[in-house]
């Protein structure tokens, strides 16, 4: 594996998004295997999977779609590099209180989804400090160089992090006019993207047929937060997506109209590459 993530770029660039999917990742190290206590489909709980495939339009828009290779019970891309665990890393002190890794979710997890154990025993910081260089520190790089290349070409830059939901996490979602939402979208309740891309956004989806709410329960996580900066037109925007409304949750495998949800999307994502800070997308050329 030369890089930790996948990249594909348009052939002609004519958008100032770019879509990243830091939790589809579905490589596993065998070392990794080895060592973790869960086993066959376990393991693969917390990943957002196929969630890269249902992006994988976005290179045809103009927009570069970046994903990750390792998985998320690995190294988690979403966190903070210094969210180390102490409960899981020897050598690592406490400080405060997180909620995130007292939960054993920090940048290398200690559980996955349901709170299961991933091992047994303790990771040496070393070990810790492999995977960040690994796996976090290479995607973040080219998350941030990309980013920077669309602001200096665009004069600003818009991330769309792309993620997936387990059904049962929407019982604590809005209803909107009656309905429970499969699209959530976050924005850290208004500080890492303009309103107008909240707003573009939300209708975009709403008029391909999806039911969308914003920023419950999902407000977004660090990558929205960390570069989501409005002030230095760059602007980040977290999607959620139902996981039932595209594959069976249990077997971790994609419904029979995954392909028709693939298109659907396609239809969104012409649109989401268009957004500008106008408030209106540029007309396509």
């Amino acid at each position: 594996m030369t890089e930790p993530y996948f990249l594909q770029v348009p052939e002609v660039p004519s958008s100032c998004a770019v879509f990243s999917s830091p939790h589809s990742g579905s490589e596993y190290p065998q070392a990794f295997l080895d060592q973790t206590r869960l086993k066959g489909q376990a393991i693969r709980s917390s990943e957002d999977a196929f969630v890269a495939e249902l992006f994988r339009d976005a290179p045809s828009y103009g927009a570069p779609l970046l994903a990750a290779r390792l998985p998320r019970a690995y190294v988690d891309l979403n966190r903070g590099e210094d969210e180390l665990d102490p409960a899981l890393i020897t050598g690592v002190q406490r400080q405060g209180s997180n909620p995130r890794i007292v939960a054993g979710l920090g940048v290398i997890p200690r559980v996955v989804a349901e709170g299961r154990a991933i091992r047994d025993g303790k990771l040496s910081l070393s070990e810790a400090k492999s995977r960040l260089h690994e796996g976090y520190y290479p995607y973040h790089t080219r998350l941030s160089a990309l980013l920077d290349a669309q602001r200096q070409q665009h004069g600003e830059a818009v991330l769309f992090d792309c993620h997936s939901m387990p059904n049962d996490a929407l019982s604590s979602a809005p209803m909107v006019r009656g309905k429970r939402p499969n699209i959530i979208l976050g924005d850290r309740f208004g500080s890492s993207c303009g309103r107008w891309l909240m707003d573009a956004a939300s209708d975009i989806f709403a008029a391909h047929g999806f039911v969308v709410a914003r920023n419950a329960p999902f407000a977004g996580g660090y990558i929205t937060q960390f570069y989501g900066r409005p002030s230095r037109n760059v602007h980040a925007l977290q999607i959620e997506i139902d996981r039932s409304f595209y594959m069976d949750e249990q077997r971790l495998t994609r419904r029979a109209d995954f392909g028709h949800l693939v298109q659907r999307l396609s239809q969104v994502i012409a649109g989401l590459t268009l957004i500008r800070s106008t408030g209106l997308p540029l007309a396509a050329e």
